[in-house]
């Protein structure tokens, strides 16, 4: 596997005072803006997670330049007592809305106290802005409206991490994709599995979906496909059996088919998070469909060589391409987003995404590159 070039290379977030992990990456067209969010961390250990930070970037498409301003935080990306993890960002084109999921979790408790108790004590928040991100909102605490009773039969869950989704459905839904942990038997070890989060009403209320059906379906991204003159939801989740999970929804991921194995999409031992997005194809093909861009580390024994694949036959779990190597490494999560058409007239993307040379979270890096860039023969 041949590492590829990129057109634009920066590191937003590194490793000083602050630690940050967990990157989410949204662009906004309609602004030639970008925005890329983290958390801010007393160092890298989940439980000493503090609030979420963001960098805004102004991008030149006459250039293919990105002006960044430098790192703020989101201080009102909190409830009192709580950290803030996962951001998980939408945008509604129609109220202008720029709306950041997160979930806060009390002092220092850990996941692991969380599951080994089957104790839930998350809670789901989000803040808004109507400025893109300039100014926001005090946070909104959404977990009993939106949850309900289901709270009580979940060891802990969380939203994304990553960006969220707006459909092009009638209504223009909102999706945040979601994993929880279910107590499905006293004497069961909870199990992580994948749904989303629905807003039809541009933010004002949110439900929940129901789940993939497939154990072992965790962290997860969500990208609308556009396939034989309809759209569906594709969802790709993180796994722990080796390779990854992926679920279809017909009716705007309220509900999801059966979860299959994506063998070619090879998880490490303990999985680790990827991301997805669905863009049109280059002009020059003839069918319309989507095609889907995934982002993961593609090391089947650790968290190294962060790799780009490419599926045409976006509902085909056996279509997807051998990974090119968008970095040689240590690496973790990652984002990505579809940014119009590239200086060499191929699709264009940008990624965000966790690396070190010593540790594989040492700085957030953000890169853009064309697809032709990276599969040079598949056009």
């Amino acid at each position: 596997m041949a590492s590829f070039p990129v057109l634009r290379q920066e590191t937003l977030f590194r490793n000083s005072t602050w630690s940050y992990r967990i990157p989410a990456l949204l662009y906004l067209p309609r602004f030639s803006l970008i925005l890329a969010f983290a958390e801010e961390r007393e160092d890298l250990v989940d439980e000493h997670a503090k609030l979420l930070a963001l960098r805004r970037g102004v991008y030149d498409p006459a250039t293919h330049g990105v002006q960044w301003s430098g790192t703020e935080t989101i201080v009102s990306a909190q409830l009192e007592g709580h950290r803030s993890m996962n951001p998980c960002p939408v945008y509604d084109e129609v109220s202008g809305k720029l709306i950041l999921f997160f979930i806060a979790i009390p002092g220092k408790i850990s996941e692991q106290y969380q599951l080994r108790t089957k104790t839930n004590l998350v809670r789901l928040c989000y803040v808004t802005s109507v400025d893109q991100g300039q100014t926001w909102s005090a946070a909104q605490d959404v977990t009993d409206g939106t949850i309900g009773a289901e709270y009580e039969n979940w060891a802990t869950f969380a939203v994304g991490p990553g960006h969220g989704l707006q459909l092009l459905d009638k209504a223009r839904s909102l999706v945040i994709p979601a994993y929880a942990y279910r107590i499905l038997g006293p004497r069961q070890h909870p199990t992580p599995q994948a749904f989303c989060f629905i807003s039809s009403n541009h933010g004002a209320t949110w439900q929940m979906g129901n789940f993939v059906e497939e154990e072992s379906a965790g962290e997860c991204q969500v990208a609308e496909v556009h396939t034989c003159g309809s759209r569906v939801l594709y969802c790709n989740a993180r796994s722990s059996t080796g390779a990854r999970v992926q679920a279809v929804s017909y009716n705007h991921g309220v509900d999801f088919e059966a979860g299959q194995r994506v063998e070619m999409l090879v998880e490490p031992p303990s999985g680790c998070h990827g991301s997805v997005i669905a863009f049109p194809p280059p002009p020059d093909v003839r069918c319309q469909d989507s095609w889907l861009l995934y982002a993961h580390p593609t090391h089947p024994k650790g968290r190294r060589d962060l790799g780009i694949y490419l599926n045409k036959s976006p509902l085909n779990p056996t279509h997807w391409t051998q990974p090119s190597v968008l970095f040689r490494g240590l690496c973790a999560y990652s984002d990505l987003q579809y940014m119009g058409v590239g200086p060499d007239g191929s699709p264009l993307f940008s990624c965000l995404f966790e690396y070190g040379t010593h540790r594989q979270c040492e700085e957030i890096i953000f890169v853009m590159f064309t697809l032709k860039q990276a599969f040079p023969s598949e056009h």
